[in-house]
């Protein structure tokens, strides 16, 4: 999109590209033209062409000749003859495509172009600034002046000169205007030459620029500068719905984009037969729904059947048929002709954990039983050692919960894991928020353990 588009600073200046709305790369400018000749050489003895291109704000862009010979590369500030005083704008093409241009746009080489008069110095692109920043203010003020005047036109875009002179108010309005007064008016309120100029619905939509439906910028404000006539026999031969919302663009008319595949459609079109043809059946008739024109099927509904979904139908049977009905023929059911249409579902994604199932959270999750630690609870205590170290529960257990505790002088900790009356009482199980007291304290036998032990 141009730099036009992106929002201003509180200096008037745009964002984005950060190049105050003169990119010396080109390439975000409206109605763009990329110079593939850019670098190639000329042959010997051959000078530049002396006309070069020239853009100013939106898509508003003019010719302009290089009489003194300067060295002029894209994306180069200079200053232009205008009328009155002079205008600044930004080089966006040289070379011999200009050539290419001139006769695009039916513009002939001759004594009417006007001149490049220098490149533009830091007080002129100064100036210029200044001029850019009055814009949106004027903009807005232009508007009341309207419609104080009680005028039935739209202000969509101003543009001041290079250096102030001038300023050119485009509008746009379903019928004449006489806008005498709204001149005086504004010439009185700004102190500058004002120039009116009507532009239609399409060309606003190009100048101010914008994203379309389809997520692209607009054709008008990049590339389309032939503006053909739009109907909605378009969107009838490209079998769309005739809904105004879908269908109109964002300058209110129907969009460009219909006629782009016009041709292809009206070509197919031709194999098939007429929208309003019916097909007798020995149960009924059958009447036309719809076409698909690219897999070349025709839908009929039978008349008599509530509830019933059209019959797809392949183009070279529906043509048999009416040979068929020419004849005085009727096919028993048109079930026999029918196409049946596989829909093919792609997996986007594997569900390997159920995430996409909607009654994932109304199943109950069961709980798993943690083993019990009284598991040999129920058996008879080895009292005698020997037997089977305890899984849970037991002395040893507390002694690695307690190796880094205080330390025993007589190495209680070691005898009291040891022994045999500690493995007895193994099936019990150990209280972990009390800690254990040391064993060298003298207080008595420790949870879980057999009797102290003096050393």
């Amino acid at each position: 999109m141009g730099c036009e588009s992106c929002s201003n600073n509180s200096n008037g200046l745009p964002k984005g590209c950060k190049n105050n709305g003169a990119c010396g790369v080109s390439g975000c400018n409206k109605l763009e033209v990329f110079d593939w000749l850019s670098g190639m050489q000329l042959p010997d003895n051959q000078n530049p062409y002396d006309i070069v291109e020239v853009r100013f704000k939106n898509s508003r862009k003019g010719f302009y000749r290089n009489s003194e010979g300067l060295e002029l590369h894209i994306g180069d500030v200079v200053v232009v003859e205008s009328s009155p005083g002079y205008d600044v704008g930004v080089v966006s093409l040289t070379g011999e495509l200009v050539k290419i241009q001139l006769s695009k746009k039916n513009v002939k080489d001759n004594h009417e172009i006007r001149k490049i008069q220098r490149k533009a110095s830091d007080k002129d692109i100064d100036l210029w600034q200044e001029a850019r920043m009055k814009e949106k203010e004027t903009m807005i003020r232009s508007r009341e002046i309207a419609q104080h005047c009680g005028l039935a036109m739209k202000i969509s875009d101003v543009e001041y000169q290079g250096d102030s002179a001038k300023a050119t108010f485009y509008y746009t309005a379903e019928d004449r205007v006489d806008f005498r007064e709204l001149i005086r008016k504004l010439a009185e309120a700004f102190k500058v030459r004002i120039e009116m100029r009507q532009i239609g619905m399409r060309q606003e939509a190009g100048r101010l620029g914008g994203i379309g439906s389809c997520g692209r910028e607009l054709c008008c404000s990049t590339w389309l500068t032939d503006f053909r006539s739009v109907s909605t026999g378009a969107a009838r031969y490209q079998q769309l719905s005739l809904n105004p919302q879908k269908l109109a663009g964002q300058c209110g008319k129907l969009k460009c984009c219909l006629n782009y595949e016009l041709d292809q459609y009206k070509e197919a079109v031709k194999e098939f037969p007429s929208s309003n043809v019916r097909l007798e059946l020995e149960g009924g008739r059958a009447n036309h729904f719809k076409t698909d024109i690219f897999k070349r099927i025709m839908y009929f509904m039978i008349e008599g059947e509530r509830g019933g979904s059209p019959v797809a139908v392949g183009l070279d049977d529906v043509l048999e048929i009416m040979e068929m009905n020419k004849r005085g023929e009727k096919p028993m059911s048109l079930q026999d002709f029918s196409i049946t249409q596989e829909v093919e579902v792609e997996d986007d994604f594997m569900n390997v954990v159920g995430q996409d199932s909607l009654t994932r959270f109304d199943k109950k999750k069961k709980r798993k039983k943690r083993p019990s630690r009284n598991r040999r609870s129920g058996q008879p205590q080895n009292k005698q050692g020997g037997g089977q170290k305890p899984k849970s529960g037991g002395g040893q257990s507390k002694a690695r919960n307690d190796k880094g505790g205080a330390q025993n002088k007589g190495g209680n900790t070691q005898q009291k894991s040891n022994n045999p009356q500690n493995k007895s009482n193994s099936g019990q199980r150990p209280n972990r928020n009390k800690r254990r007291r040391p064993s060298g304290k003298g207080k008595g036998p420790a949870q879980g353990g057999g009797p102290k032990k003096e050393g």
